[in-house]
């Protein structure tokens, strides 16, 4: 017996739906049914003060689609690494990658309980390559590696995607850390892909919709400049055109999408 969410009473019963979660806020954000009336509720107060929110959580989204595709692409990446995956949703990393290369082998990651019910979702990969799911926090780097160790081949370049999950990392040092770890851990010609909220376009509509988040009890949050964001590059090769507006990374004529600037800048790099 489950419900309307395709939850049975137990996942339920673990579920704070009386306290907005990211996850789900962002679902709604792009047209999704898997949310509550505290997401919604949330949201619509957020754009309230940024009506550019939907467009941002677009423009993410089609900065993965663009990201993934140079990758499992031009740069022959066969390898991938999603941690903060939300919901499922269209051109999920798996659906991209394995769209352009279907031996693309995609490990998911998150450890919020409604992910975890739509996994199925995320793992319907094709016959050639193969999708897999760890329920962690990405604060526990290890187990997240050697969970990814079972389907990915750490000798071998891996994509570590971190998009819009390292800004509910608020400690600056413990931010910096798990990035390292994770990109110490795989190769030469492994990427790292990120995107994260930032002050620097609408920041005080940002900062007001940041604090009402983080008063409601929900995970903190927080927004970052570009250079602290190009600092998580350190060590690496960035692409152009560096970190930017996540609509101005690569804009694919081919797909046109957002083309004004959001609150939210992403970054690819590759590892030397």
């Amino acid at each position: 017996m489950t419900d309307a969410h395709g939850l049975d009473p137990e996942v339920h019963a673990s579920l704070n739906t009386e306290v907005a979660h990211s996850a789900r806020l962002w679902n709604y954000l792009l047209g999704g049914k898997d949310n509550f009336a505290a997401d919604r509720e949330a949201a619509q107060y957020a754009l309230a003060l940024m009506p550019e929110l939907v467009q941002s959580a677009r423009a993410n989204r089609e900065f993965l689609g663009r990201a993934v595709r140079h990758l499992a692409g031009d740069a022959g990446i066969r390898q991938f690494l999603d941690i903060g995956t939300g919901l499922p949703t269209a051109d999920n990393t798996h659906e991209v990658a394995q769209g352009v290369a279907p031996d693309s082998r995609i490990v998911y990651v998150d450890n919020d309980p409604m992910v975890l019910v739509h996994a199925r979702a995320l793992l319907n990969s094709t016959p050639e390559g193969a999708t897999d799911y760890v329920d962690a926090d990405i604060r526990d780097t290890p187990h997240i590696l050697s969970q990814a160790r079972d389907t990915l081949d750490f000798d071998q370049p891996i994509a570590i995607m971190l998009l819009g999950i390292v800004n509910f990392v608020v400690d600056d040092a413990e931010a910096t850390r798990i990035v390292r770890d994770l990109v110490a851990a795989v190769p030469s010609g492994s990427y790292l892909v990120m995107s994260h909220p930032t002050k620097e376009v609408n920041g005080a509509a940002v900062e007001q919709s940041m604090k009402q988040w983080n008063e409601s009890g929900a995970a903190p949050i927080c927004a970052r400049s570009r250079d602290e964001i190009a600092a998580f590059f350190t060590g690496l090769e960035l692409l152009d055109p560096g970190v930017v507006t996540c609509s101005a990374w690569r804009p694919d004529p081919a797909r046109p999408g957002i083309t004004d600037k959001v609150s939210e800048f992403a970054g690819v790099g590759r590892k030397p």
